[in-house]
């Protein structure tokens, strides 16, 4: 894209320099647009409230238990104890730590009807940024902050705000322009190549490792993406560069963020984990482009399925159009063969939403765990704003005017596309999922709904009674807590019912305080069966009066329930760092070492290193 690169010169036409400040506007007005189209992107949110979309109940309650237990001085926790109706779930050990910990760092500064419009105004942003670097590879300033709005306006970037408020995996339009642009660094010939490929490898394992870290769906994307994108610049520009430095790069980043992705792996067996691919609606056969599931119980999913495709179309065909029309302006530059590879991505994005690509996602590794193949869109955004603007920009020879034109034009749409989306896409708040209904449900320790393929193995969320106390003296273990009044909804559990003989509620100490440390004790007016309002989980070491406790019956709802003794009894339920966790630490310290040893200066040296690179 020659002709849409700006001149390095940092002289006016006259001749003259121009002025610092000049020169420092001129630098950061195409990012500070960028921020006005994000706060543009958002305004109906600021106007209307958060959107509660698919995802922001999930969102919300992890902000919630992560920003409990940081006060209770659990920096990494590991159990939510909000869902299930107080009895939890390990949703910290698998749910990757960016998103849910920067949502609990937002609520320490704004109120909390405020943290999600924030977190998508912040995504947004960063979407929007990251495009405009990966395009200033290709483009000018101008054109490339064009393209940045391109994408943070794209349909899916709006779709995932909007409509699902998947904060996570909108996270993906930061992460996948920066993992581009760093491919891309260090072609073959410069001069400083060494350097160049060098400096690389640090950015992209850490581009990698934040991109599993703040969604799963979209680390698998991603690595399938560097991979891809690396053989194919290794093709087109003749060097073996690219494959050895995806293939260092990923080995580093997966290795950094294996301090989540080893317990998050191991510890699947404990769980009904395959809920997240075996539902109807997470099936892949069910989501393909334009697709129709028979089962009404799934009209709303094709619903969805069909404004998504409707997106898909659109944004596929503004990539590839935008790719025609520039190369018949001569936009692309024939010396710069990186614009083949963004070319690509829409063309194989499509190829994954039809029926034909059933094959590659029944054969690539975890590639079903996407649950939607429309998630691809996501590595769309970039191209399409690339080739968008290249497609529209006028040359830098052109007059002012047409600039102008194109400019209000743009704008235009993105208003456009913003008011669609708030009128398409918005989702008003139920009465209960409100923000601030939430925030008094779990102030007042009720506890909601919990994920499905969290659950313990054998276990049913929706026979976990709400109401119940802390602890449960039974003389039968199978002893079913709560009555059903209401059909599909759980069951509800009040001391009138008198299922529990007696009741007991959890010791609050300096001790034994916290979502991970807890502490029951009473006088048991008959030795039974105690059943705490706590699921069962591996990592829990549990003692009853100091002694290990023996195994328990499993129950339908999946609640600890423990035999104690007639009298005074003790119960200590504490968070135990399992092998596979310290496995996944030290995998993250070998990589952060090995990161570092790259990086330092003076290595790699000579011409074998050289002569392995070309």
């Amino acid at each position: 894209m020659r002709s849409l690169r700006t001149p390095s010169n940092p002289e006016n036409r006259s001749g003259t320099a121009q002025p610092t400040a000049g020169r420092a506007w001129k630098a950061s007005a195409g990012p500070i647009l960028i921020v006005i189209a994000a706060a543009t992107a958002t305004a109906p949110l600021w106007f209307r409230g958060t959107s509660c979309g698919h995802d922001f109940d999930f969102h919300l309650v992890s902000w919630f238990d992560c920003l409990s237990a940081w006060r209770h001085g659990i920096l990494y926790p590991h159990w939510s104890p909000s869902p299930n109706f107080g009895a939890g779930e390990p949703r910290f050990v698998f749910y990757p730590p960016l998103t849910w910990m920067l949502g609990a760092a937002l609520g320490l500064v704004f109120p909390w009807p405020l943290v999600g419009i924030v977190l998508t105004f912040l995504l947004l942003a960063g979407t929007g940024l990251a495009t405009r670097a990966l395009a200033c590879e290709f483009m000018s300033d101008a054109a490339a902050t064009l393209a940045g709005c391109g994408a943070l306006f794209s349909g899916y970037a709006l779709f995932t705000a909007y409509e699902r408020s998947a904060f996570g995996e909108l996270a993906g339009g930061f992460w996948i322009p920066l993992l581009l642009l760093y491919l891309f660094r260090a072609r073959k010939g410069s001069p400083r190549f060494l350097t160049e490929f060098r400096a690389s490898v640090l950015p992209l394992a850490l581009i990698l490792a934040g991109a599993w870290l703040s969604n799963a769906p979209l680390g698998v994307m991603a690595s399938y993406l560097l991979a891809a994108a690396a053989v194919a610049l290794a093709v087109v520009e003749r060097s073996w560069a690219y494959l050895v430095r995806a293939a260092l790069a990923a080995a580093l980043g997966i290795g950094l963020a294996a301090f989540y992705l080893v317990p998050a792996a191991w510890e699947q067996k404990w769980v009904d984990i395959r809920q997240a691919t075996d539902d109807p609606g997470l099936k892949i056969e069910n989501s393909l482009l334009f697709g129709h599931a028979a089962d009404p119980s799934l009209e709303l999913h094709n619903e969805e399925l069909r404004r998504v495709s409707m997106i898909a179309v659109a944004m596929v065909g503004v990539a590839l159009g935008g790719v025609l029309v520039a190369w018949r302006r001569k936009a692309l530059s024939t010396g710069d063969r990186r614009w083949l590879v963004l070319a690509l991505i829409p063309l194989v994005v499509l190829l994954m939403q039809l029926p034909v690509s059933l094959f590659f996602w029944n054969l690539l590794p975890k590639l079903r765990f996407l649950q939607f193949p429309w998630r691809w869109l996501v590595v769309v955004e970039a191209p399409m704003g690339i080739f968008f603007a290249a497609a529209v920009w006028p040359a830098l020879s052109a007059r002012r005017w047409p600039r102008v034109a194109i400019a209000t034009a743009s704008a235009a749409i993105f208003l456009l596309l913003t008011a669609s989306a708030n009128r398409f896409f918005f989702q008003p708040c139920d009465d209960e999922d409100a923000v601030v209904p939430m925030l008094q449900e779990f102030r007042n320790g009720a506890g909601f709904q919990g994920t499905d393929e969290y659950a313990p193995n054998g276990a049913d969320d929706y026979v976990v009674a709400t109401g119940l106390p802390d602890a449960c003296l039974v003389s039968n273990p199978k002893t079913t807590l709560g009555i059903v009044d209401t059909a599909g909804a759980n069951p509800d559990w009040w001391i009138e019912q008198h299922s529990c003989e007696a009741v007991f509620k959890r010791k609050s100490s300096a001790g034994h305080a916290g979502p991970e440390h807890l502490q029951f004790d009473g006088t048991m007016p008959h030795a039974g069966t105690l059943i705490l309002r706590l699921r069962k989980y591996p990592a829990w070491h549990i003692r009853v009066n100091g002694q290990p406790a023996s195994e328990s019956t499993p129950r339908d709802d999946g609640l600890i329930d423990l035999a104690v003794p007639e009298g005074p009894v003790e119960v200590t339920v504490d968070w135990t760092t399992t092998p596979d966790v310290w496995v996944g630490r030290w995998l993250s310290i070998a990589a952060l070492l090995a990161l570092t040893a790259l990086c330092l200066p003076g290595w790699p040296r000579g011409k074998l290193m050289r002569s392995h690179l070309s």
